[in-house]
């Protein structure tokens, strides 16, 4: 026999809260504090309701698991960007969003780990949803190939954010500036340049420059909505 399906946060009526005591926005205002200063594995019931002075218990009338706390992070954080103004062309249209998803997963860095795994559904995260999908049938009315266009510039956020990212906690983890440890490896790629066995690298290492993350990402971002037009486009 089929056991029956949970109840879901989006559906479940919230109790009012008592008089003094937190209620559920309070609970996922601290919760996102916590994961933005220290990552996502820090958030857990206890920690967010001892930092608002709340029993446990109490959390819980509320909010039935971490699972369901996560789940309102994520659909909080993503009601703080204003959704784009409706674009004159897909292109412009896909390319805001995807600029406004970097911009919010910059912000929370825990945040693209959850947006890479199942879609959340929460109100925001709904709007966003409608305002993304919008964008894309304006480039195929194909609802399947327009979710699919979708996917791939997200996919293409999810990476340049996660780089960005990694790099960031290289430093941290190292306590060296990219400036400082190219300064540190600066005698060892001397040699491999001298040596002439990596004429490539060489170029890359003398003459390339280095581009702002920024104008990187929008270069990238460039060429995955031609891919998308040379496909896609009417």
């Amino acid at each position: 026999m089929n056991q029956p399906a949970p109840s879901s946060v989006w559906t479940r009526p919230r109790p009012e809260p008592r008089r003094q005591a937190p209620g559920v926005d309070q609970y996922v205002a601290a919760a996102l504090a916590v994961a933005d200063a220290e990552g996502l594995d820090a958030v857990s019931m206890r920690r967010v309701a001892g930092d608002l002075g709340s029993g446990t218990a109490t959390l819980y009338r509320y909010i039935v698991n971490r699972d369901e706390l996560v789940d309102l992070m994520v659909d909080a954080v993503q009601g703080e960007v204003r959704l784009p103004e409706p674009a004159p062309d897909w292109r412009s249209g896909l390319g805001a969003i995807a600029h406004a998803l970097r911009a919010i997963m910059l912000r929370h860095p825990w945040l693209a780990g959850e947006l890479a795994g199942r879609p959340s559904l929460g109100p925001n995260s709904l709007r966003w949803s409608e305002c993304a999908l919008r964008a894309a049938v304006a480039l195929t009315p194909d609802i399947t190939r327009a979710s699919q266009a979708l996917g791939t510039v997200h996919a293409y956020v999810l990476g340049s954010v996660a780089t960005q990212q990694a790099a960031h906690r290289a430093e941290q983890r190292t306590g060296l500036t990219v400036e400082q440890w190219q300064r540190s490896v600066d005698p060892y790629i001397s040699d491999v340049i001298a040596a002439g066995e990596h004429p490539m690298l060489a170029r890359r290492v003398l003459e390339a420059e280095e581009p702002d993350p920024e104008i990187e990402f929008t270069f990238g971002l460039e060429c995955v909505l031609d891919g998308l037009e040379a496909r896609l486009g009417r």
